[in-house]
């Protein structure tokens, strides 16, 4: 936990995390493959699961502390084993299965719980957290892919008044700023590869619970946009 910090922004951001979850367990519950759709409970079992041992880990200063370690202990236990979990999904066959089962329509809008993040963002900032080269004020314009959501899955999805190109553009281009505020983020840590923030690096997301962006939300906002856009391009 970091010392003197608002309770409403760790109480804020719990909040977000949960509503990303619950969004998630809504994601496989809308699948049209009945033998997924019975599966959606488990998995929402196994992400909480993974949810408690990231705080267990945070909480225990394992993320914080030998910070000259490298690779930091973050990527080792919270970041590679979610991108190596995605990447299984997309080379099995059941991986494929499950992918190309999820609707595009609820994905999109989960993309909404970006605004939120990109506020705690800003009021981690603000407590002198977090650079504000993280935040809107700076290199991260990450809200804008939140912002837009609600309309791209409205009028391309529920009224289908844009057409795929459109989506598929909107999705890689939201891909990319999520890219951006990643790499910014990573070389913003108190770690060997440091780049920016030297006077005020990103000690936030060592830390509970904001630890949960890097280990839980970026993972599906970045594996509901690679579902996108696999999806759009087999329609094309």
């Amino acid at each position: 936990m970091i010392a003197n910090l608002p309770p409403y922004i760790s109480a804020v951001f719990a909040l977000t995390t949960i509503a990303t979850l619950l969004l998630f367990h809504r994601i496989i519950k809308n699948s049209d493959d009945e033998a997924i759709r019975k599966k959606a409970n488990g998995i929402a079992l196994v992400l909480v699961v993974w949810l408690a041992l990231q705080a267990v880990l945070a909480l225990n200063n394992v993320y914080n502390s030998d910070l000259d370690f490298f690779p930091p202990k973050i990527a080792i236990f919270g970041v590679w084993p979610a991108i190596i979990t995605i990447v299984v999904l997309f080379v099995s066959a059941k991986g494929r299965r499950f992918i190309d089962s999820l609707p595009l329509v609820n994905i999109t809008y989960l993309n909404t719980i970006r605004v939120a993040v990109e506020i705690v963002l800003y009021w981690l900032f603000l407590n002198k957290t977090i650079p504000q080269l993280m935040t809107f004020e700076g290199r991260n314009f990450d809200i804008l892919a939140g912002l837009t959501a609600p309309f791209i899955a409205y009028f391309g999805f529920t009224k289908g008044i844009l057409n795929q190109k459109i989506i598929l553009a909107w999705n890689f281009i939201s891909l990319g700023l999520l890219a951006n505020i990643v790499i910014n983020a990573v070389l913003s840590l108190p770690t060997p590869i440091q780049q920016f923030a030297f006077d005020q690096p990103n000690i936030a997301l060592l830390n509970s619970p904001f630890n949960w962006l890097p280990t839980f939300i970026v993972p599906i906002v970045l594996f509901g946009h690679l579902v996108s856009i696999r999806q759009l391009l087999k329609r094309k």
